[in-house]
């Protein structure tokens, strides 16, 4: 079975396409589902679109889960066209978004963190002149949002948890006992994670998380699934065998995707 659960569209303002080009791409690639999961609006902002270059406005997200469902019932017995969003998690507004969430029918969330300290984890300015120790503490503050995000309830699915090697690939080598720590609170809360390949359109090139990550997550009994974090519809399904082979290199023999909010182990 192959599925891919991290998809954006044109709505978020950094990705080519609408919904239907990348439906069709999975098909085309062979898939038998394919996850919707574009970027969560700014919903604590009184802006209704507070960055039109990284996310939807507002307004938007009602039109935006309408048209998912009509794709989904359109595309009915082809494939199978699964409701997600890929939700930023700021732990202050944490329950503002909850509530936002239980409006809509989902079958599956995201939660990614994308800042920490204020700050992008993709803008590569932000370790300039941070001596060893500072580092660390940077890197530590990124993965406390993570266990965060994990022990909130909101999330199915955890995005790209080392990403903030992306623009700075020296971010993998920082020490901390953090990332092992994170991974078995991961575990406990019962989230899984992803194999995201987007990572080989940064400057680290690879994926999400590293071979090491995917082993220590192994060890510690955390569920993995996959998702391309495709911004144009020709990246859908990018490198699926590849990570299906990895894992079972590292051990896995078997990953999950969930549909109607229920988690689904599907063979490797």
């Amino acid at each position: 079975m192959k599925f891919d659960l991290h998809t954006h569209h044109e709505r978020c303002g950094h990705a080519d396409g609408m919904i239907r080009a990348y439906i069709e791409a999975a098909i085309q690639g062979g898939l038998d589902v394919i996850g919707i999961s574009d970027h969560s609006p700014y919903f604590y902002s009184s802006v209704d679109r507070l960055h039109p270059g990284i996310a939807m406005a507002k307004s938007e997200f009602p039109r935006y889960v309408a048209e998912v469902l009509e794709l989904k019932r359109e595309y009915e017995g082809r494939i199978d066209v699964l409701l997600g969003v890929e939700s930023d998690f700021f732990p202050e507004h944490a329950e503002l978004y909850r509530e936002e969430y239980k409006k809509y029918p989902f079958d599956y969330i995201i939660g990614s963190v994308h800042q920490s300290g204020g700050v992008s984890i993709f803008n590569k300015r932000r370790w300039n002149g941070l001596n060893d120790k500072q580092k660390i503490a940077a890197k530590e503050e990124y993965y406390d949002l993570i266990q965060q995000s994990a022990r909130s309830g909101m999330f199915h699915i955890l995005g790209h948890i080392d990403a903030m090697k992306g623009f700075f690939p020296a971010f993998s080598a920082i020490p901390t006992p953090k990332v092992d720590e994170t991974l078995k609170v991961i575990a406990e809360c019962g989230v899984s994670i992803e194999v995201n390949t987007s990572g080989g359109t940064k400057d680290v090139g690879g994926w999400y998380p590293s071979d090491d990550i995917l082993e220590r997550a192994h060890h510690y009994g955390v569920d993995i699934t996959f998702g391309s974090d495709s911004h144009k519809p020709s990246r859908i399904g990018e490198d699926f065998d590849k990570v299906r082979q990895k894992l079972k290199e590292i051990g896995y023999r078997e990953w999950v995707y969930y549909k109607e909010k229920q988690q689904r182990r599907v063979a490797l």
